[in-house]
């Protein structure tokens, strides 16, 4: 049940601060709110420059910011990206017309302008902030938003294994989920047995084995790559300088468990996808993604189907039944199975053609390049005025947005230089805001 009233959680960075200076947002998306966004991320660096507030601002069903008292079904039907999005132009107004109250401490004036920023996910709420309220929003920094919904990903492990070939371990991976796809497949218990034993995994199904392996491999798949290397070699493919590539597999998932100091009561509960369907407690971040995933955009991460006869990375078991078969169950029938995907790109892809003031990044490397605004260019139509596109070459996911490193990439340092330029001409240039689009 929507309570009556809830309070959304934010954090203030006044370091750099001077009286009519800007407000930069930014908010983590699914994750809970801490004080890293509002102090360690590429928006500090910038607002120091700019003399600019930094607001960290917690979503909706995340960390400690919840309308609700559980999250069951019948609670999360309120996590809407329309919600969302309200949530956070409801603060910006408050921020305007009542900013004493929003920052007592700070004079903050009420035409204070604001720009939106956030990498991943969160890079989608900031160009759906600018794209719905352009006469709150100067601008959005979008890192990384993977914004074109794909009920099955199969392009997700295509990049994954084009950065393993990259590194020269690409086709002995392959040949290892191969190999162990026939452990997994032959229904043999013992044979389940032995695969479960050489990789440390505890007593799961065969696709649930396949999955936490899957996604302890692929763990670092998202890390920083600088002028001191790329952690996908020391993390994956140095280990299969071996003999037998299942061999080389095997090791690299061991040497996840020990870097993740996981146990194996961890590794049941995160790969037991039929554990607690009914369990609704607050708190459970990987649950309410799953409804996003469930209800928003799909997104499942599937192998590649046989008929493009593309190198798979990934075991067949992982289909899209296996990634969608608990979402009535843990959310209620009301959650339309398959997701209405080619409805949300027509909405929530559609809504930013042409919309000005928007900075979409991507890295050369990062595995969800092909739902980006950089690689879907050409099917959202084109961009708005004061807004770009940037392919960083060499960098991985989200790396323009994270604070400066001395060994951070050349390509990356421009790419902030760029963005920073941006955010400078939409603060300057006070431009006729567009009409909010009719629905």
């Amino acid at each position: 049940m929507l309570l009556a009233q809830w309070k959304q959680q934010y954090i203030i960075n006044a370091t750099y601060y001077q009286p009519g200076g800007p407000v930069f947002l930014i908010t983590p998306g699914e994750t809970p709110l801490s004080r890293y966004y509002a102090d360690d991320t590429h928006v500090t660096t910038l607002a120091q420059s700019l003399h600019a507030l930094v607001v960290a601002i917690e979503h909706r069903f995340y960390g400690a910011s919840n309308p609700t008292a559980d999250l069951s079904g019948a609670s999360l039907k309120y996590l809407t990206i329309e919600n969302v999005l309200e949530d956070f132009a409801s603060f910006v107004r408050a921020l305007k017309s009542q900013p004493s109250e929003v920052f007592p401490d700070l004079t903050v004036p009420g035409d204070s302008r604001v720009v939106f920023f956030g990498g991943s996910y969160a890079g989608n709420v900031a160009a759906w902030m600018r794209a719905e309220y352009p006469e709150l929003i100067e601008g959005a920094w979008a890192s990384s938003a993977v914004l074109y919904g794909r009920l099955l990903d199969y392009q997700y492990d295509q990049r994954f294994g084009a950065h393993l070939q990259k590194l020269g371990c690409g086709r002995c991976f392959a040949q290892a989920v191969s190999d162990l796809d026939r452990m997994l497949l032959s229904n043999d218990p013992q044979k389940l047995l032995e695969a479960q034993q050489k990789f440390g995994i505890p007593a799961l199904s065969a696709p649930d084995t396949a999955a936490l392996i899957s996604a302890l491999v692929s763990a670092t798949a998202n890390e920083p790559i600088s002028q001191a290397g790329d952690p996908m070699m020391p993390a994956v493919c140095m280990f299969f300088n071996t003999s037998s590539c299942l061999d080389g597999y095997a090791a690299a998932t061991n040497a996840a468990i020990q870097m993740m100091g996981l146990l194996p009561q961890h590794l049941l509960i995160m790969g037991n996808s039929s554990l607690a369907l009914d369990y609704d407690a607050l708190g459970q971040v990987p649950r309410v993604w799953y409804y996003q995933m469930c209800s928003w955009f799909g997104g499942w991460q599937v192998p590649p189907p046989l008929k493009l006869e593309l190198t798979a990375y990934r075991s067949q078991l992982l289909d899209q039944n296996y990634w969608q078969g608990n979402c009535q169950k843990k959310f209620g029938t009301d959650v339309a199975v398959p997701v209405d995907v080619d409805g949300y790109n027509r909405k929530w892809f559609n809504t930013l053609k042409g919309v000005s003031n928007i900075y979409y990044t991507a890295g050369e490397l990062e595995i969800w390049r092909d739902s980006t605004v950089v690689a879907q260019d050409s099917v959202l139509g084109g961009i708005g005025s004061g807004s770009q596109i940037r392919l960083i070459e060499g960098a991985n996911h989200g790396q323009d947005i994270q604070a400066e490193n001395d060994l951070d990439l050349d390509t990356v340092k421009e790419a902030r230089h760029v963005g920073n330029k941006l955010v400078r001409r939409w603060l300057k240039l006070r431009t006729l805001h567009e009409p909010r689009s009719c629905r």
